[in-house]
């Protein structure tokens, strides 16, 4: 395929490019394909009409946090289901609620994790949660010992798919979309034996009076 290039053209490289990627793309990724110079609009124009290519199948093209990726339509995810050998993992209790707290009140201390919880905030469950990519320190809050501040990554609201906080669902769903994102090789989410009882992680946020009905921005 030579130059000059057709619109079909250029979304077929950026389909091929999209489908081939283990990650989601963003706009600066996708012009690196082209000589030619695209602005923004247009290069969303061809993700867009290539998006409504897709339309009527099982995959989509979906806009995340990171870029742009195919998956799974969510409706077709309990089929392939069937085809998995082992059940997804099912996250701990600690985990689950750290997680989740994190998520709805970013930034939080592990202090403000603690007296959400009631209990101690084991420092492996962040150094896990760390490990799979979905929240990381981004600061530190002005007050004795400068405790560390954490928040949700993009990696999180990618594996969700989501493109933003604000699309954050109620706890229960949000439960629901974790369990089934797979884990990497090697990392597990699952908390000590002491503390491994997988619960609602909507329990605790909703026993605090001031849990938010919105997540943060």
């Amino acid at each position: 395929m030579l130059p000059p290039y057709t619109p079909e053209d250029y979304k077929r490289i950026l389909e091929t490019a999209l489908l081939a990627a283990g990650e989601p793309l963003p706009l600066a990724e996708l012009k690196r394909l082209f000589d030619e110079e695209f602005d923004d609009d247009t290069l969303r124009s061809l993700l867009a009409s290539l998006r409504a290519d897709w339309a009527d199948r099982g995959v989509e093209l979906a806009q995340l946090a990171g870029g742009w990726r195919f998956h799974t339509r969510a409706e077709f995810q309990p089929y392939l289901e069937r085809l998995k050998n082992e059940r997804p993992p099912k996250y701990s209790r600690a985990v689950m609620e750290t997680l989740a707290i994190i998520a709805y009140r970013q930034p939080v201390t592990r202090g403000d994790i603690e007296d959400i919880r009631g209990v101690a905030v084991s420092a492996n469950i962040l150094k896990t949660l760390e490990s799979r990519g979905w929240i990381d320190a981004v600061g530190h809050r002005d007050a004795p010992g400068r405790p560390g501040l954490y928040a949700t990554t993009r990696a999180f609201l990618d594996d969700l798919g989501l493109r933003a906080l604000s699309e954050l669902p109620a706890l229960a769903d949000l439960e629901r979309m974790i369990d089934g994102v797979e884990e990497p090789r090697g990392i597990s989410l699952v908390a000590a034996a002491d503390d491994d009882e997988p619960v609602s992680a909507a329990a605790t946020m909703a026993a605090s009076p001031d849990a938010p009905s919105t997540p943060a921005q």
